[in-house]
């Protein structure tokens, strides 16, 4: 419905408020029994949406399931071909409508084609593991308020579908597109939860077989899986430990963030202050999408949720703001089988045989006979046949694998975010997280209006100890565990079981009391490295090695952020302003580190040339002056930062970090070391070489400003895009694929997301800016499809909406009452 005049709307959205907050306070059991007559799916439900600036929804309900009816049905109008291409996932349907060959988008797991993606989610629903956890009663499973929100929001998406005409040419007329149940709400937050454990092991569990087994069946012999027995020898203990080290190795996922919280001590208003810079996918199921929930009297929460989810996972309300960051915890531990001699599908525990537990699936497959494949499970999780490429395990007849992820018993995550919602200070945060303990592979940095700050790794993780690893490790496990927080216990001693803590929700993880955590320090930063320099004047230290490492080389991108934010807080005086300059200063810590020195070096080369990888000698006298000249930043008008980008990411790739730098990294000197280029490392010449080389023959100039070759193309218009590569440490995080005939990097996969710049200034409302860079909407027929990005583009910010009045007052209210049909 839209209201075509002004002053209609304003009465229609008074009204609604009215009515919605006389509803809520209506007494809880009128309440409870007024939702018990509303059949699931059948018609009841309904919200206000009342839609601002950029297409940004404050959704007005009732009570919890109404309130995700709202968010489901605004959800489905922005981004109904996304969500519906996820609902196919976890259904394990995408070999049926895709192709068994064709590749998932990576949003909901790492699965290289859809029928191993289908393999692992059919066994999920088969199993009824979703069913069961949300089944389990709280604080171990969801609250009845996140099962009303879920029940809601599938209600609300399916009301959506039935009331309107999908126009997005992604899923116009497909026949995936369907209603969903609150159960496939639920096994979309299940595959969030394991994305860092079994999402991420997905086709090594799916192809884990027996030796001597085919393990695949299908009308037309569909041909197996390969024999075990055939598989390559486990990886010698120093490759396996690199290996482990690169599989969950934080610098190389495609999410990411910044954030940083500020106290009153160091802000103008004497209240607290945070940056949230979430690096996530631009395109795809893992999305930001931004709104405001408000349930009168009870809940009013602003932020942004990953879609599917019917929460706001990273935001602010009236009292306190936070946002989260990839953590270095490593969320799995692998379990060493010693197998029964008689019989490879058993192994012993403390000499006694356990049957391992079948799982045979069967997956529809487009144009094709079904597949059907065996999964094999133990009392430790799926056996799984490697973790990545570079980490063999094989299932021999003496020796198997299991993956211990306890976030496959975790649908807590959208509970904590609720509550997080509902705290009012930093001290209601961790409260927050103590209760529900349900964030699986994140840290969370929050400040409030009393000038409160925090960082904590407060996320769920197998209580692995160091006394445990040093007593149980197999000899895998002696050399991963240290090199990346991944143990392999012998599963065939009873006494290596993983124990509990006494103040965990769930068994065999940490208790929130252990987790790495600082309160009430001037700032806190984390950039997806350890907690260790949360505050570089504060370090945290006396966590087991699992949370992540301590008095080790920090990436070059928490190096710059902590310089940043430690001068930032020493100048103090600090506002929302200032927030919005860090997120936009563009400095690339690596050029402030090499580029003088790179240009010296590049001088220094006889005739002004080097040889480039293919052997050809290539003139790199221009590139000298280029570099020197360069600004250091990666602003879209900044000359040089392209040339340095393509050399520095050739330079790092080629050479070791020891043969790198003069001066070696530093304990006791964390944020500035290593630097100093060696001007005789290994590969200068030969990176000079190659990035000349590579310009010349795309036909961009060596000193090109940046965003004429780094940017968007929306609606045939080309949008420069500002900041850097990971390589680079820029802040303002942007990951582009490299297409030399596109013009150098025309599209972004991965990067700053959705931003929050906020503070309070002793007002009622709190002061925010806030961006979400790949805007609302992913139709490219939406007025919310690029509008946002062309903000980013010109680093301009949107003013956030929050109080009542602001929302009342916007030039572009459109109110929206949304209801079932009967």
């Amino acid at each position: 419905m839209h209201l075509s005049t002004r002053p209609i709307l304003r009465r229609a959205a008074l009204a609604g408020a009215a009515l919605l907050a006389a509803t809520a306070a209506m007494p809880q059991a009128a309440a409870a029994a007024a939702d018990d007559r509303i059949p699931v799916g059948g018609g009841g439900l309904s919200a206000v949406i009342r839609y601002t600036e950029n297409g940004i929804p404050h959704i007005l309900a009732r009570d919890y399931a109404q309130l995700g009816f709202g968010t489901g049905w605004a959800q489905a109008a922005d981004q109904v071909c996304v969500l519906a291409d996820g609902f196919v996932t976890v259904a394990g349907e995408r070999s049926r409508w895709f192709g068994a060959d064709a590749a998932p988008d990576f949003s909901l797991s790492s699965a290289a084609k859809n029928l191993s993606s289908d393999l692992y989610f059919k066994g999920v629903r088969e199993s009824g593991t979703v069913e069961k956890l949300l089944a389990t009663p709280a604080p171990a499973g969801p609250t009845k308020d996140l099962k009303e929100l879920m029940r809601g929001w599938a209600a609300g998406y399916n009301a959506w579908l039935a009331q309107n005409k999908v126009t997005d040419p992604a899923c116009k007329g497909a026949g995936w597109v369907r209603p969903v149940t609150t159960a496939d709400v639920a096994a979309r937050g299940f595959a969030v939860s394991v994305l860092g454990g079994q999402g991420r092991g997905v086709d090594g569990i799916t192809s884990a077989q027996p030796p001597g087994t085919a393990g695949t069946t299908g009308a037309a012999g569909v041909p197996g899986a390969a024999s075990a027995a055939a598989a390559p020898e486990g990886a010698d203990p120093a490759t396996a430990a690199e290996a482990a080290r690169a599989f969950f190795d934080t610098g190389r996922y495609d999410m990411g963030s910044n954030a940083v919280a500020f106290a009153g001590s160091t802000t103008a208003s004497g209240r607290g202050l945070l940056l949230g810079n979430p690096h996530y996918p631009w395109q795809g199921g893992r999305r930001f999408w931004q709104f405001q929930q408000t349930i009168p009297g009870e809940l009013n929460v602003s932020g942004a949720s990953l879609l599917g989810t019917a929460v706001v996972n990273i935001g602010f309300n009236e009292k306190v703001a936070w946002s989260h960051t990839v953590a270095t915890g490593t969320p799995v531990n692998l379990h060493q089988l010693a197998l029964d001699p008689a019989d490879p599908t058993a192994y012993l525990v403390d000499g006694k045989p356990e049957r391992m537990t079948r799982r045979t699936v069967t997956v529809p497959v487009a144009g094709g006979d079904p597949v059907t494949r065996t999964q094999w499970w133990t009392r430790y999780g799926p056996v799984v046949s490697d973790l990545g490429a570079g980490l063999p395990l094989p299932w021999t007849a003496q020796t198997a694998y299991a993956l211990n992820d306890p976030n496959a018993a975790n649908l807590r995550g959208s509970d904590t975010a609720l509550a997080m919602g509902r705290a009012r200070s930093v001290a209601g945060i961790q409260e927050a997280l103590k209760r529900t303990q349900g964030l699986p592979w994140v840290n969370t940095v929050a400040a409030d209006s009393a000038g409160g700050t925090l960082f904590t790794q407060t996320q769920v993780l197998p209580r692995i100890t160091d006394e445990l690893a040093a007593r149980c490790s197999t000899p895998l496990g002696r050399a991963t565990y240290p090199a990346s927080g991944l143990a392999v216990l012998d599963g065939s001693r009873g006494d290596c079981a993983i124990g509990s803590d006494p103040d965990a929700v769930q068994p065999g993880v940490f208790g929130p009391g252990k987790a790495p955590t600082l309160q009430g320090a001037p700032y806190a930063e984390n950039s997806n490295d350890s907690a260790w320099l949360a505050n570089a004047d504060r370090p945290l230290t006396g966590y087991e090695r699992i949370w992540g490492t301590v008095a080790t080389p920090r990436s070059v991108r928490t190096r710059g952020a902590v310089e940043d934010v430690s001068a930032m807080a020493a100048k103090g005086r600090l506002t929302v302003a200032d927030l919005q300059k860090q997120q936009f200063a563009n400095r690339a810590p690596a050029g402030d580190l090499a580029a003088a020195d790179a240009a010296k070096a590049c001088t220094a080369l006889p005739g002004g040339t080097a040889t480039a990888s293919d052997g050809r000698t290539v003139d790199v006298s221009a590139a000298c002056g280029v570099l020197a000249g360069w600004d250091r930043t990666t602003d879209s008008a900044s000359r040089g930062a392209l040339l340095f980008d393509r050399f520095w990411r050739r330079l790092t790739a080629s050479t070791p970090a020891r043969d790198l730098w003069l001066v070696p990294f530093s304990a006791a000197d964390p944020v500035r070391t290593p630097r100093t280029l060696n001007p005789a490392a290994p590969g200068i010449g030969r990176a000079l070489a190659d990035a000349v080389a590579e310009l010349k023959a795309a036909g961009i100039a060596l000193d090109a400003p940046l965003g004429e070759h780094q940017f968007v193309l929306r609606g045939g218009r080309k949008l420069p895009v500002g900041g850097g590569t990971e390589a680079l440490g820029v802040w303002n995080k942007i990951e582009a694929p490299w297409n030399a005939a596109a013009g150098g990097y025309p599209e972004v996969v991965h990067g700053s997301s959705h931003i929050q710049a906020v503070g309070w200034d002793g007002g009622r409302c709190p002061v925010a800016r806030t961006l979400l860079t790949y805007s609302q909407s992913s139709n490219p027929l939406s007025p919310y499809y690029a509008d946002q990005t062309r903000l980013y583009s010109e680093e301009r910010w949107v003013t956030a909406r929050f109080c009542e009045r602001d929302i009342l007052t916007s030039p572009k209210l459109k109110v929206v009452p949304v209801r079932e049909r009967r």
